[in-house]
């Protein structure tokens, strides 16, 4: 059994070029068509089983707002049959149902009563609802009194809070300040634990990565990749990083500072682990290892060692603004730091064909959780702001952070504390 099923789904827009040729085709009764066809979903097939989670990415106009409005059942397929088991709650145009005259109180009943909840069950979470929200006395004003945040707080609480079989959201969680933003991930969380279905859309990659069981890329309204989340997204980053950048001309004008040259650094040439690797190809990571104060290669650190990351990049083309950096994950895939020359203001200088480039970073381990980490470099042309991926090796290298001391969390935080007996 599955909780939603999409059996050869598309979606199909009518693109009037003016109002009036959407009049002039009526006239015509449809007889000559006045518009342009858009498929903004084509032939989707999508299976998602009961109490997963399952993420849906892709560059905007994708199509992946169409199919969660499509699974909700605001829009209706061209072509195609959906299937959804059970009670669905869609975090999508929140307070789309919200009258502005009610109270929020009436429009809480209200909203909750087109989600399929009878007033007892309402009147049963309305405390639960009102704690979230925490928009205090409004709660007996007019809607049209709320400032746009306390609007969405308010939707947000009643589309939460309704007990759903099936969770569909789609970038709402930004919504509110930084402490309701933490209780809507952590609603998310516990609805996840407790065995809900959650189809999530998202432009934040780690969240994605973190959250969902399952990952679907779209591009141009199709499937193009489904699987183990982190294989998807770096599939992502792989597709679109070129298509996405920046089209302004790449100077590097602006890193005011050019790198300490280290005669004492020689080029590295073994890469240990290579998981994935894209790029334009106009360089090529040719090396990497981690060093301690006397180079020698490690394999195992501990919190305040100084190390050194050396990465060489082999250059097949001219670059003019060369980027050498890398990115730092734990066992996850979660993202916990990452550092490239421009970030550290050290400009290097035009590298050519058959050039060889080794960039030093050395610093202290922080004190962290123990365990593996994977190390990803990458070299690219541009700046800080602006630039193209030469080349990108995923969990090139990989580093155990050996047990030191009792760390909660991530990391270790610098606390110094103090107290009164009173």
């Amino acid at each position: 059994m599955t909780a939603i099923s999409l059996e050869h789904v598309s979606k199909k827009y009518p693109i009037y070029r003016k109002p009036s040729d959407k009049l002039l085709e009526l006239l015509t009764l449809k007889t000559r068509s006045f518009h342009d066809e858009f498929w903004a979903l084509k032939d989707v097939n999508l299976h998602i089983e009961p109490g997963s989670t399952v993420g849906i990415i892709g560059a905007n106009g994708s199509g992946k707002s169409t199919l969660l409005q499509l699974v909700a059942g605001i829009l209706r397929p061209t072509l195609g049959v959906i299937s959804v088991q059970g009670k669905v709650a869609a975090l999508l145009e929140l307070g789309a149902g919200f009258n502005p005259n009610f109270t929020g109180r009436e429009n809480v009943y209200m909203n909750a009563s087109i989600m399929g909840m009878q007033k007892a069950e309402v009147d049963e979470r309305f405390s639960e609802i009102e704690w979230f929200a925490s928009i205090g006395e409004f709660m007996d004003q007019p809607v049209k009194t709320y400032s746009s945040g306390m609007f969405m707080r308010l939707a947000f609480a009643v589309a939460i809070n309704v007990d759903p079989e099936v969770l569909l959201v789609d970038e709402v969680l930004a919504v509110g300040d930084i402490v309701f933003q933490h209780r809507c991930m952590h609603r998310i969380t516990q609805l996840r634990r407790a065995g809900k279905t959650i189809l999530f859309v998202s432009h934040d990659l780690q969240a994605v990565i973190r959250f969902c069981d399952r990952t679907v890329l779209l591009d141009h309204g199709s499937v193009i990749e489904e699987g183990e989340p982190y294989a998807v997204v770096q599939k992502y980053l792989e597709i679109f990083f070129e298509r996405e950048r920046r089209r302004k001309h790449l100077t590097g004008d602006d890193l005011p500072y050019i790198g300490r040259i280290d005669p004492s650094i020689t080029v590295v040439n073994t890469i240990p682990h290579m998981d994935r690797r894209f790029g334009n190809g106009k360089a090529r990571i040719h090396g990497i290892l981690v060093l301690d104060g006397q180079h020698r290669v490690l394999n195992q650190i501990r919190a305040d060692d100084t190390v050194i990351v050396r990465i060489t990049a082999r250059f097949e083309e001219l670059v003019e603004h060369p980027i050498i950096g890398f990115t730092l994950r734990d066992h996850l895939h979660v993202e916990i730091s990452s550092t490239n020359t421009s970030y550290e203001k050290m400009k290097l200088p035009p590298a050519h064909p058959a050039d060889f480039m080794t960039v030093d970073f050395r610093m202290r381990v922080p004190p962290m959780r123990p365990g593996s980490y994977s190390i990803s470099p990458a070299v690219a042309s541009g700046n800080i702001w602006e630039h193209d991926i030469c080349d990108w090796v995923d969990n090139a290298y990989i580093l155990t952070l050996l047990d030191t001391e009792l760390v909660y969390g991530m990391w270790k935080l610098d606390v110094e504390a103090s107290y009164r007996v009173t």
